[in-house]
């Protein structure tokens, strides 16, 4: 028995039934071309296998070339998307931070430059860039030289909670890196309202941070979070103009998240 699974905003997923046990079929829609989301299932296929004795991450079985395009294969995480308790978020987003490396990985943007460089690249493919132009922020960190493995959209849809467990799945465009990527993509009002359809609090904030419990990184993510603000806009503003119009209320958001992080950012 087959069954559509909605959620995911870029490739095709259907949970598969049998007497065996329940899996998903993920049909990848192609390369994408989102300028932020890489959609790469070899990608995803590596990590599982690489992440399999973690807990956290759907067994994968099988990957199949059809001629509807390349499909995985891994076992269904019964649960519920993600809703409250950014504590286990941040303490699950902590232990994947700690794990090692696969070879392979993508390298995200790390430090104040090269998340402007990728937020004027995005900005290029916009017809309209407007006065998001205009508001780019003016200094912050450099990059740190980070390796850390990063999941790279951990946003509510891709938590699976399964009693008193947290499982990310999704992983079509995971990286190495700044650990401060996954945190910006996770507490982004954005992809928050979007998923959630409400934003963190303050209070959520400071709780999430509290359980990550590494302040060096809390520091940085606050001082770089101008320049992860500008770039979700950025971003909604592509959507937007690639037909998106339920990122329109987002990019407001991301734009008035700039502005307060601008104003309170560490010196």
């Amino acid at each position: 028995m087959w069954t559509p699974l909605f959620g995911g905003r870029t490739n095709a997923a259907w949970l598969g039934q049998t007497s065996a046990g329940d899996f998903v079929a993920k049909l990848y829609s192609g390369a994408a071309l989102n300028p932020l989301f890489p959609n790469d299932p070899n990608a995803e296929s590596m990590l599982l296998h690489a992440l399999a004795d973690t807990g956290h991450t759907p067994v994968f079985r099988a990957q199949l070339t059809t001629e509807a395009g390349i499909c995985n294969l891994y076992d269904h995480i019964p649960g519920q998307t993600w809703q409250d308790g950014v504590s286990d978020v941040a303490r699950l987003m902590r232990t994947l931070h700690m794990l090692p490396c696969p070879d392979g990985l993508r390298t995200a943007p790390d430090g104040a430059a090269a998340l402007a460089s990728q937020t004027l690249g995005i900005l290029s493919k916009c017809d309209t860039p407007g006065e998001l132009l205009s508001v780019q922020p003016s200094s912050g960190p450099s990059g740190s030289g980070a390796r850390c493995l990063l999941h790279s959209d951990i946003v509510p849809g891709n938590l699976i909670r399964n009693g008193n467990s947290l499982h990310l799945i999704d992983w079509q465009c995971p990286a190495v890196g700044d650990p401060c990527e996954d945190i910006a993509i996770f507490l982004s009002p954005a992809m928050q309202h979007l998923y959630r359809g409400k934003v963190l609090s303050r209070a959520d904030e400071a709780s999430f941070f509290e359980a990550y419990a590494v302040p060096d990184i809390q520091k940085r993510y606050q001082a770089l979070a101008p320049f992860y603000h500008w770039r979700m806009a950025a971003y909604c503003l592509w959507q937007m103009q690639n037909g998106r119009s339920d990122y329109a209320e987002g990019l407001a958001m991301e734009r008035a998240a700039l502005q307060r992080s601008e104003s309170s950012k560490p010196t």
